[in-house]
Parts: C-alpha cells; sequence; structure tokens
C-alpha cells in the first residue's frame, strides 16, 4: 500500500530518510542473539526502575488518570488489576519508568529510549499476543530507530535534550513493526510521531520541579497513536528528516544492522541526571580516600562540561523532580547519606540541614579539558578541600556505562533493590526476574504479562 499522496509521490530521487528506516525495519525478520540477550538487560532494568516509579506523585496520577482517559481495554497497567487501551497502558507503564531518573540511557542520544521503548512494546504485544522473539526484535528495532534519530542532531545547536522529542520515533517503529504494517504505513506512523512530538517549551528556564519532566510518556502514548492513525490513512511529512542542516543522513542510515546500538546501553545507579553521575563518583572516591566525614569538607569543586552547568542545581529543592537535576544536592545526599540514598532518591530526603549544608558548598565550574566531550561522554573531575587538604580525582565515564559496566550481579541487585520499593512479596519478585532475564529463554511472552498484573 502506497500511502503517499500523489501530490508528493515523485518529487524526489532520493528516498526519503523516514522510508528507508521503515524499509529497514520492515525486512527484519528477528534480530540476532545478541541484541536480544541486551533487550532482556533493558528489560529488566526498566521493569525494576517502574516497580520503584509506580508509588511515586506522577505515577500514581498517570495510573489513575489513564484508564479515564483511554478507556479500558486488553493491556495492563503494571503492578495493578487496572486494563486499558495499549496507548494508556505504555502512558501509565512510562511515567513509571521514567519518573525517578533511573532509567537506562544512551550516549549517542544523550537521553532515556528505554522508557518509551519497553512500555509501549509490552503494551501493543499484550494486545497482540506477540511471541517472545518478536518481543525482543521490536524493543531491538524501536531502540535502534530512536537512538539514530536523537543521534543524528548537532547537539550544539540544541535547546534542550529532552527524550520525548525523539523517542516516539522509535515507539512508532517498533510497535509498527510489531503489528506487522507494511513500510510505507510504518515511515508515516513515524512521521506523525515525529510531527506532534512533544515540545517541552519549559525545559531550560523553569526552576518549578514537575512530573511532565522530559515528556517521555506523552511521546510514548503519542508514538502508539500515531501508528492507529497511520494504519487508518493519515499521513506524515515523510521529508521530517531529510533537512542537512539538523539531520546528518550517515548517522541516520549508515550500516545498519551491523551493529544494535542497545548493545551499548548504560544503566544508572544513582537516581538523578546522568550529567551528575561522574561528579558523585569522584566525590564518594575522595571522601573514602581521604577518610573525611561530610562535615569535614570545606569545599567541593566539581569541573564539568556545559550542559551540566545548565541544570537548575538547587542547593534545597523542593520536589523529587528539582532534586534529580541537581548536581549539588545529589552529590552532597551521596557524601552525608550514602549512595544507596540514591536508589531511589526519596522525597524524605528534601530539606535535610546536613545535605543542603553541604550542598552550599559544592561549586561548579566549566571545565576548559571538556568543551567537546558531550554528549559522546560526561566526564567530572572533583577536587575536595578540608582542613588544608586538597585532593582530586577524574572521572571520565561512570559507573554503568559500556566502558565501566554494571555487572550481571550488579544489574540483579539493582532490580531487586527496586522492587523492594513496591512491598511485592518473594515470589511476585521472582517471577518478574525470571519472566524479564529468562524471556525467550525458558520464559513466554504470557509468563511476562502476568508477571507484571502483580498487585503489591
Amino acid at each position: 500500500m502506497n500511502t503517499t499522496p500523489k501530490s508528493m509521490q515523485g518529487e524526489t530521487k532520493a528516498p526519503f530518510v523516514l522510508s528507508e528506516l521503515a524499509a529497514f525495519c520492515h525486512s527484519m525478520a528477528l534480530a540476532p542473539e545478541s541484541a536480544h540477550a541486551a533487550a532482556r538487560r533493558t528489560l529488566l532494568d526498566t521493569i525494576g526502575v517502574a516497580a520503584a516509579g509506580a508509588e511515586t506523585v506522577g505515577g500514581l496520577a498517570s495510573r489513575r488518570a489513564a484508564v479515564e482517559i483511554w478507556g479500558r481495554g486488553g493491556s495492563a497497567i503494571w503492578f495493578s488489576q487496572s486494563v486499558t487501551t495499549p496507548a494508556g497502558a505504555a502512558f501509565a507503564n512510562s511515567t513509571f519508568a521514567a519518573a525517578l531518573d533511573l532509567d537506562d540511557g544512551h550516549r549517542a542520544a544523550s537521553g532515556h529510549p528505554a522508557a518509551a521503548i519497553v512500555p509501549a512494546v509490552i503494551a501493543a504485544a499484550e494486545q497482540l499476543g506477540s511471541s517472545t522473539d518478536r518481543i525482543l526484535t521490536a524493543l531491538v528495532l524501536g531502540y535502534e530507530v530512536a537512538v539514530r534519530i536523537s543521534s543524528a542532531r548537532d547537539f550544539s545547536r540544541l535547546r534542550t535534550t529532552d527524550s520525548g522529542l525523539w523517542c516516539g520515533y522509535g515507539v512508532a517503529a517498533a510497535t509498527a513493526w510489531l503489528a506487522g504494517l507494511g513500510a510505507p504505513a510504518m515511515a508515516h506512523a513515524m512521521a506523525i510521531a515525529g510531527q506532534t512530538a512533544t515540545s517541552q517549551a519549559g525545559t531550560g528556564w523553569t526552576r518549578l520541579g514537575h512530573s511532565v519532566k522530559e515528556g517521555i510518556p506523552w511521546a510514548t502514548a503519542n508514538g502508539l497513536q500515531s501508528v492507529s492513525l497511520a494504519a487508518s490513512g493519515h499521513y506524515g511529512p515523510l521529508d521530517l528528516l531529510d533537512n542537512p542542516s539538523v539531520y546528518n543522513r550517515e548517522r541516520l542510515l549508515g550500516g545498519f544492522g551491523r551493529k544494535w546500538v542497545i548493545e551499548d546501553a548504560y544503566f544508572k545507579i544513582y537516581s538523578c541526571c546522568r550529567w551528575a553521575h561522574a561528579a558523585i563518583d569522584g566525590s564518594l572516591a575522595l571522601a573514602a580516600d581521604m577518610c573525611m566525614a561530610p562535615d569535614d569538607i570545606d569545599e567541593i569543586l566539581v569541573e564539568t562540561f556545559d550542559r551540566a552547568l545548565t541544570l537548575p542545581n538547587q542547593f534545597d529543592p523542593q520536589s523529587s523532580e528539582a532534586a534529580q537535576y541537581s548536581v549539588p544536592f545529589c552529590l552532597a545526599l551521596a557524601l552525608v547519606k550514602g549512595p544507596t540514598a540514591l536508589l531511589p532518591l526519596k522525597p524524605e530526603s528534601l530539606g535535610d540541614a546536613s545535605v543542603v549544608s553541604l550542598a552550599r558548598r559544592v561549586k561548579m565550574v566549566r571545565a576548559r579539558d571538556y568543551l567537546d566531550a558531550f554528549p559522546k561522554s560526561t566526564p567530572s573531575k572533583v577536587t575536595i578541600s578540608a582542613g588544608g587538604r586538597r585532593k582530586t580525582i577524574e572521572v571520565l565515564a561512570p559507573k554503568g556505562e559500556p566502558q565501566n559496566p554494571l555487572t550481571s550481579d550488579e544489574l540483579q541487585q539493582k532490580f531487586l533493590t527496586l522492587t523492594a520499593e513496591l512491598s511485592l512479596n518473594p515470589p511476585q519478585v521472582q517471577a518478574l526476574q525470571r519472566a524479564a532475564s529468562g524471556l525467550g529463554i525458558e520464559q513466554t511472552s504470557t509468563e511476562l504479562f502476568r508477571a507484571l498484573r502483580c498487585v503489591p
């Protein structure tokens, strides 16, 4: 089916980028096992993060509102008895996954693909009754498309790197493939998702913490709805990615299928913006090496890349979301309360006098050495001054990056720590852990869907 309007057909000899991406995805039978193994890691991590995020203010609000907005359907809102449409379920579950800023990310994209892709694919697959291999391949394809589109931009010219601006493309590609749409309809689904993506109008200037954050849940639901619209005949601007002043065509299309980007995802151990993690790692290492208590510290100097200085970085944030975007506060919290206070960051940590006092002693400056570091890396150099002593450490790759990865055991322990936040009983946790880690090996998609419907 050629859904391109007649007025557009034959206007250009070069295929549109979105048409090329759709053709690549449509031609894919199944992704290789190495990519499926990476998808299982991402699935496990996302479910664990979502379990902790389900009881946040934004998570509870999304669970309550999703059925009212989208009505009842065949897809589950995780960790509850509620069912709604795929778009509604994906919206709520994506909110859970993104709420605590513990979701995975990818350096090339400078953002968070899985919090959108995983809930969308699971919600669509549950309604379609998809097999495990198709679920895993859809995760791989959605991740691939989303990261390629984000990484094809010139980050130095972007007002914001918010994931809601680009993750919907991946949602549309993954769920259109899962539903068996033809390449033309898939291309239009991506075009519609991109054209109607979240604006993120407040990012960069608002200093108020808010549960909308990067707009990931909205882009997720929008991506699913774009597939339905395209399948019904709506069409979008297929040349959306063909502006060479905005998108690098080689990054969009080069080497598709040679190596899958999901294999290079990073995973987080602190409930805050990735841009803070190197500074936290460095501060914890220095404090341990210098054998000092937080009260002994006179100053912490954080030399970092420019983008990290654009965060609100409030010393005394008034909401969990504002705290997630404060390098000084999260660094101080880790030193005063220990790193487990960021797995996850909890509302009761806000306003702690000792944490706020130390945060005020954190000074952030631009590092000339890191002018071209972002988005390929998010490094920091930390110097602690205390009682006449002064020591410096540089962290180029925070824990969880592919070059400094979490081990399988560490990833499993993160999952167990976060699922404990939801007060699930041990059999429920074990069922979730087996279903995610063993999907397509000894676990079926039905077992995954059943495990996600567990109620605390």
